[in-house]
């Protein structure tokens, strides 16, 4: 496709951006269409029209729906920008009476949903007893594809490829390892000396939905140990179901430790003595690069932080000795993740990480 003709750009309507941004977040154009209230040769018309005035290809349309090109991952942030001003903007001239309370959408991991967020999620509202919180829970690839086109605030997620995080940044909270756990009248759970991993093949397996990192891990795990994923095993990213499997039978739940030590704390579960399965998985905020994501946002971002001080050191990003306290740390974490920096939280000087940006 040529380059844009000059004069062109400035061509460019609301109905362009509008329908490419809906586009981006419904990932098909029939669906696109429905929400628009358009048909779908319309909503294609539109987006061929956006793209000629650009003068490249901004949506690849195939059977497995519309995907971004890089030009079109590049265009989004802008586009989103100016689609959100723009419906605030009529929301001011049309509010009558007393403003709405705030509302802020964010997007989880389901192994993340319930634990620390669940907690940041609970002190947020001891301060703002009014403020509205709207939950996302997804895998990482639809939820840097929700958080790219605008749709939550915020994620609480994994980094991903180079690709994959164009446009976003990420900042380290802490990394995790998997664990095991089972009801505590499991008959491993009552065994001190330890557990082998072979042992855990006689009883049913609760494990991480295949292309997950945690399912990664496990796989890692009993690849370590000569040991092959046993047929009849259950596979969900539903900690609901995971955790209902465990409390009701004698299931074996390999998962991220975040998402049963409320569990474990309560002595609802029990984590078996059994090496730790597969390496420590970083965890952090997604935001999209340069973007603001509102006030209430950035204080639950400061609650999940708080609440990262408070965290047993099981949980945290190891420091290598010799590091005092309040002096700047290393962080024993995979390459590719930012080093540390100070962040204010609770009025006070605290050790976060730094955010790690991708244009």
């Amino acid at each position: 496709m040529e380059r844009p003709v000059p004069g062109a750009l400035s061509r460019i309507r609301l109905r362009h951006l509008s329908c490419f941004v809906i586009v981006a977040q419904e990932r098909t154009l029939a669906r696109a269409a429905e929400r628009l209230h358009l048909s779908q040769p319309a909503v294609s018309k539109t987006l061929s029209e956006l793209e000629a005035l650009a003068g490249r290809r901004l949506v690849e349309r195939g059977r497995t729906g519309a995907q971004l090109t890089p030009a079109g991952e590049q265009f989004l942030r802008y586009a989103v920008d100016v689609t959100q001003a723009l419906e605030s903007a009529a929301a001011a001239l049309t509010r009558t009476g007393t403003p709405p309370a705030p509302t802020v959408q964010v997007g989880a991991l389901p192994t993340v949903a319930g634990g620390l967020l669940a907690q940041a999620i609970a002190r947020l509202r001891q301060r703002r007893p009014h403020a509205g919180v709207a939950i996302r829970t997804a895998s990482n690839p639809e939820l840097l594809a929700a958080l790219k086109a605008g749709e939550v605030d915020f994620a609480v997620g994994r980094m991903a490829e180079p690709a994959m995080m164009a446009g976003v940044s990420f900042e380290l909270l802490y990394a995790e390892s998997l664990t095991v756990v089972t009801r505590p009248q499991h008959p491993l759970a009552s065994d001190g000396r330890g557990v082998s991993p072979l042992a855990l093949l006689d009883y049913p397996l609760v494990i991480p939905g295949a292309g997950t990192a945690p399912r990664h891990h496990a796989e890692r795990f009993f690849e370590t140990h000569g040991i092959s994923l046993p047929p009849g095993r259950t596979e969900t990213q539903s900690v609901s179901v995971a955790r209902a499997l465990t409390l009701l039978s004698d299931s074996v739940w390999i998962t991220p430790q975040h998402a049963v030590q409320l569990d474990i704390d309560r002595g609802w579960l029990c984590r078996l003595n059994i090496p730790v399965p597969g390496g420590a998985e970083p965890v952090g905020l997604l935001c999209r690069s340069g973007a603001n994501p509102g006030e209430l946002a950035e204080q639950l971002m400061d609650t999940l932080r708080e609440l990262l001080l408070q965290l047993p050191e099981r949980f945290t990003v190891r420091r290598r000795r010799g590091n005092r306290p309040g002096e700047r740390c290393r962080l024993s974490v995979p390459p590719g993740i930012a080093r540390p920096r100070d962040h204010i939280a609770a009025g006070k000087p605290v050790r976060g990480c730094r955010r790690f940006r991708h244009s």
